[in-house]
C-alpha cells in the first residue's frame, strides 16, 4: 500500500512539532546561562562541566544512563496512556508498586538466580498493571476523574512501600529492605545494567505498537475522539482499560528494573520519588512520541548527573538544573499550545501563501 502523502499544512504542523521542543531546550539553556552569569560565574564553563560530569568518561556515561532509565519507563507510561486520552498521573505509584512486588517475590519467596530475576520482573509488570487498572475501572464504571484517583493511589503506594521496608523485610530494624540477592540482579552491560537497553528497546516497541499496528490506531482514535470511535464500533471502554493496564505495566517494570539494576538494590525512603511526574513532563515535551520520550529522558538524566559537576566546578547550586528543567517544560507545553491556536495556524498559513505568491510573481 502506497504511503499517503502529507498535505502542506500537515508537513508544516509536523515541522513545528519537531522544532518546538528543540527551541524550548535552547531557550531554557540560554536563560539558564543568563542566571549563571548574574551569579558572577561563567556559563560556558558551567555547561562544559555539566557535559563533562555526565558524558566525560565511561563511568559518567553509565551513571547518566542509569539515572535516565527510570525516567524512560515513566515517560513511556505517560505517553501510552495519554495517546488513549487517559491522564494517568499515577506513574510514580505504579513504579513503586512494581518495586514492592519484586521485593516481596524475591525476599518473601527466597527465590534467587535467574528464576528470581524473571519472577521479580514479571511481578512488577503484573502488579503495576493491576495498580493502574483500579483507577481505570473507577473511570469507566463510575466516571471518576482519573487524575484525582491516580494521584491518591500514589500516596497509598508510598505508604505501602514504607510498610514493606520498615516492617516486612527490614534490614536489622533499619528503614530499608535487605539488598536483593546478587544472583537475582540485572546483569551489567558495557558498564551499566541491562535494564537501560531494555528501556530503549521498549521505547521502540511502544512506538511500533502505537503507530504501526491496528491496536495502536484504535488507541489513538479513542484518544482523539472517543465518541466517534464508539460510533464506528470501537470498544472504547475496553481500550481505555487496556491503556491503563499497559501504561501501569510499563511503570511497574521500571520499578522492578530500578530495584534490581541500580545500587543500593533496596527499597528505602525516596525510592521512585519524582519519577512519575517527571515522566509526565517527558511525555509532554516529546509530544507523545515514544522514541522522542527516550531522548528527552536521557536529556533529563544528563541535567541531573551533570548538575553536581557544574556545582563543584563553578560553585553554583544544583537548583540551576531544576530551573532549566522547569523552563524546558514550560516552553515546550506553551509552544505546543500556541501552534494549536487557530489564529497562529491561520497566520502561518497566510504567511506561507504570501511567500508562494511573491515567488510566482
Amino acid at each position: 500500500m502506497a504511503k499517503k502523502e502529507l498535505s502542506a499544512e500537515e508537513r508544516q504542523e509536523r515541522t513545528l512539532s519537531i522544532l518546538t521542543p528543540v527551541v524550548s531546550v535552547l531557550l531554557a539553556l540560554v536563560i539558564g546561562a543568563i542566571i549563571v552569569a548574574c551569579l558572577g560565574k561563567n556559563p560556558l564553563q558551567g555547561y562544559g562541566a555539566m557535559l563533562q560530569g555526565s558524558w566525560g568518561d565511561a563511568s559518567k556515561i553509565s551513571k547518566t544512563l542509569e539515572r535516565s532509565c527510570p525516567l524512560i519507563f515513566t515517560g513511556l507510561c505517560a505517553t501510552f496512556a495519554y495517546k488513549c486520552g487517559v491522564f494517568n498521573l499515577g506513574g510514580e505509584g505504579q513504579f513503586i508498586m512494581g518495586g514492592c512486588a519484586t521485593a516481596c517475590v524475591i525476599l518473601g519467596g527466597g527465590i534467587e538466580g535467574p528464576a528470581g530475576l524473571a519472577l521479580g520482573l514479571l511481578a512488577g509488570i503484573v502488579v503495576g498493571g493491576i495498580w493502574a487498572l483500579i483507577p481505570g475501572i473507577m473511570k469507566i464504571t463510575r466516571g471518576l476523574n482519573e487524575m484525582i484517583t491516580t494521584i491518591m493511589l500514589n500516596y497509598i503506594a508510598l505508604y505501602f512501600m514504607e510498610y514493606v521496608y520498615k516492617m516486612m523485610y527490614s534490614d536489622q530494624g533499619l528503614p530499608k529492605t535487605v539488598a536483593m540477592p546478587k544472583s537475582a540482579r540485572l546483569a551489567d552491560l558495557a558498564g551499566t545494567h541491562v535494564g537501560v537497553l531494555l528501556a530503549v528497546v521498549l521505547g521502540v516497541v511502544v512506538w511500533y505498537v502505537i503507530f504501526r499496528t491496528s491496536f495502536g490506531f484504535k488507541i489513538r482514535a479513542v484518544g482523539m475522539n472517543p465518541v466517534a470511535s464508539r460510533v464506528n464500533g470501537f470498544p472504547v471502554k475496553r481500550l481505555v482499560l487496556l491503556a491503563f493496564v499497559i501504561s501501569g505495566a510499563i511503570a511497574g517494570l521500571g520499578g522492578s528494573v530500578e530495584l534490581l539494576g541500580r545500587t543500593p538494590y533496596r527499597l528505602a525512603d525516596g525510592f521512585g520519588s519524582g519519577f512519575g511526574f517527571d515522566g509526565v513532563a517527558i511525555a509532554l515535551i516529546a509530544q507523545l512520541n515514544p522514541i522522542a520520550a527516550v531522548v528527552v529522558a536521557i536529556l533529563f538524566g544528563t541535567l541531573s548527573t551533570g548538575g553536581t559537576m557544574m556545582q563543584s566546578v563553578i560553585g553554583v547550586p544544583t537548583a540551576i538544573m531544576d530551573i532549566i528543567r522547569g523552563l524546558i517544560i514550560i516552553f515546550a507545553v506553551a509552544g505546543m499550545a500556541m501552534i494549536k491556536l487557530p489564529k497562529i495556524r491561520a497566520f502561518l498559513t497566510n504567511r506561507k501563501q504570501s511567500k508562494k505568491t511573491e515567488a510566482s510573481a
